[in-house]
């Protein structure tokens, strides 16, 4: 490459650099508004490092971190400089729906085990929320005389539903209201939209923080009670799910593997095949000869001096087989065979009825039964415990060995992946939002379920079947499925922060903000505080998943993410989906009749 063509390109970067650099702090928000991947991105990374300041162990989080540094720059931008800053809605909307999805996957099995044992509950707890919600804003905007939109506008900030405006705006458009003499339908409209700014930043990160400490403010310990309740509902079972998180973990094996010096007669001059028949509880895995690994055939016979590796019952291994095979060997290629965990669908008739004691010829090769599970829940494990078609066992041992089983028992092995099935996440996310965006109208009012609703629910789904039969769905690495949920809220929070900041200066007038900031944060904090107390105390229900049922009510999908962090589990999820299909329904029509009653 020339010096001319170097200085060329050198002096095109500076091009782009130097309209900044002169323009300093404004050209840097100029920048953020031509480039709005960089405000999101510097929104996510400045809102995590804030999201981590703990103060007395409490701090914001990362997504309500984002929130606050991406308020925080708009609002810079519009007081500052007069840039007002718009990112498109889709972005928004595709990281909240990829959020939900992921979220599905994880919590799909416990949702309906949740409907079963608290269905009443959470509906209650949902009725609750709304309730006190919709009253709080609409009486408290009406004693301190707060003109015509604002309700509307507390309401849908407050409880953080953008689509209230849409029902408000409808009702205008309509006639459905009509607005007093002197005052236009664009100021009311004005006035919702301000009232909702306010409301939303503060309700937004107020209910992040109280979901957040609900549990210890109660004087619970929010791990100690996950835990509790990842319990109850598993059912009693010991191991996830086919599909869930930690499924395909080893973990504790009372089996291991050791090598041993083949010295005794009972083992020189054998071959594998009698060996496997009169040990079958110790099965040979490797055989090495001279440093050289053989070939593992039924005819292989071992010899003096051979090192084998065996897998078997810790105790028999140490005080068994050492005086039967010969002295342990700590040869590293003899030990290092390397054991899987896999899941194996029945898919033949021929083994339906049989106990695990009969299929004891076909799991050989140093194959354990780690998990049994019919439909979708764990079945106690012994000897006896008979096996079904359609039935999934969860095996661990060799890779070779685990591969011949499965296709013995009629199933296709599934592995731990570090991919994940991008086609089923297409059709599954698909599938939900278009069922999510169905609207029947009754009486002026849209009913829907809503897209975020119905991607959530099919992830349910597709984790729901999975756990059925692991083949469906197509494999998701766990690393995967959490770096979408928690890059797609935190990215979806970002964008929001942007839109949202430049409509908090224009509500920036007298004591407006200050009613419009104490009814919106009374609407969206009191609410849940209550129906979370009623949770527990009435309904005896876990603290988490009471703090569960109550961000759902409140429709607050950061909260949600908040108790997931503060008690290390996704167990709060259960409930999240009942409660939140319920309230956003009847948030809309709270919304409608708020407007309308104005």
């Amino acid at each position: 490459m020339t010096d001319t063509t170097v200085g060329g390109v050198v002096g095109q970067i500076f091009d782009t650099i130097q309209p900044v650099t002169e323009a300093g702090l404004h050209g840097f928000f100029e920048l953020l508004d031509k480039q709005p991947i960089a405000f999101v991105l510097l929104a996510l990374a400045l809102g995590t490092l804030v999201g981590k300041i703990s103060f007395k162990t409490i701090s914001l989080g990362s997504t309500a971190g984002t929130l606050l540094v991406g308020v925080i720059l708009s609002m810079i931008a519009e007081a500052a400089y007069g840039i007002t800053y718009a990112i498109p809605g889709i972005l928004s909307s595709f990281m909240l729906l990829l959020f939900m999805y992921a979220l599905g996957l994880k919590v799909g099995p416990q949702f309906f085990s949740g409907l079963r044992k608290g269905g009443v509950a959470f509906v209650t707890i949902g009725l609750i929320v709304w309730s006190l919600n919709w009253v709080i804003c609409y009486f408290g905007a009406m004693s301190v005389g707060l003109a015509p939109g604002y309700a509307t506008g507390l309401i849908s900030g407050s409880y953080t539903i953008t689509a209230i405006l849409g029902v408000g705006q409808g009702a205008l458009a309509s006639g459905a209201y009509v607005p007093p003499e002197g005052m236009s339908i664009e100021e009311v409209g004005a006035n919702m939209a301000a009232a909702y700014a306010i409301s939303y930043i503060l309700s937004s990160v107020g209910i992040i923080m109280l979901i957040r400490y609900l549990p210890r403010l109660f004087g619970r310990d929010a791990k100690a009670d996950a835990k509790l309740a990842e319990t109850e509902f598993s059912g009693g079972a010991v191991h996830p799910v086919p599909g869930a998180p930690g499924a395909f973990d080893l973990g504790f094996s009372p089996y291991d593997l050791r090598a041993f010096v083949v010295v005794h007669d009972a083992f020189v001059g054998r071959t594998l095949l009698q060996l496997a028949a009169d040990y079958p509880e110790a099965p040979v895995l490797r055989i090495m000869r001279d440093g050289v690994v053989l070939d593992m055939a039924p005819d292989t016979c071992l010899v003096n001096g051979d090192i084998i590796t065996v897998r078997g019952d810790i105790h028999d291994l140490i005080f068994t087989d050492g005086q039967l095979i010969g002295p342990e060997s700590d040869d590293s290629i003899a030990r290092n065979v390397v054991l899987e965990v896999a899941d194996v669908h029945i898919g033949v008739h021929e083994h339906s009825g049989k106990s695990l004691a009969e299929l004891g010829h076909i799991m050989s090769g140093g194959v354990a039964v780690q998990a049994l599970f019919r439909a979708g829940t764990e079945l106690p494990l012994g000897p006896e415990s008979d096996v079904r078609f359609g039935d999934v066992l969860r095996l661990t041992g060799p890779d070779i060995a685990l591969r011949s089983i499965a296709k013995k028992l009629g199933g296709q092995l599934i592995l731990p992946t570090m991919k994940s099935e991008v086609l089923y996440l297409a059709i599954a996310m698909l599938v939900g939002y278009l069922v999510g965006i169905i609207t029947v109208t009754i009486s002026g009012i849209p009913f829907a379920l809503g897209t975020s609703a119905g991607v959530i629910m099919a992830g349910v789904g597709v984790s729901y079947f999975r756990s059925r039969n692991p083949n469906f769905g197509g494999p998701v690495h766990e690393g995967a499925r959490s770096f979408l949920q928690d890059f797609g809220l935190n990215a979806f929070v970002a964008v929001l922060s942007a839109n949202v900041g430049p409509k908090v200066i224009s509500a920036l007038d007298g004591d407006t903000i200050l009613w419009l900031g104490l009814i919106g944060l009374a609407g969206a904090l009191i609410p849940p505080f209550i129906a979370f107390w009623i949770g527990i105390r009435l309904f005896g229900l876990n603290s988490i998943i009471s703090d569960g049922a109550a961000t759902g009510a409140r429709n607050s999908t950061p909260g949600l993410n908040a108790i997931m962090e503060e008690s290390g589990s996704s167990v709060a999820a259960v409930p999240y989906p009942v409660a939140y299909a319920l309230t956003t329904v009847l948030a809309l029509i709270g919304g409608y009749f708020s407007m309308i009653l104005s």
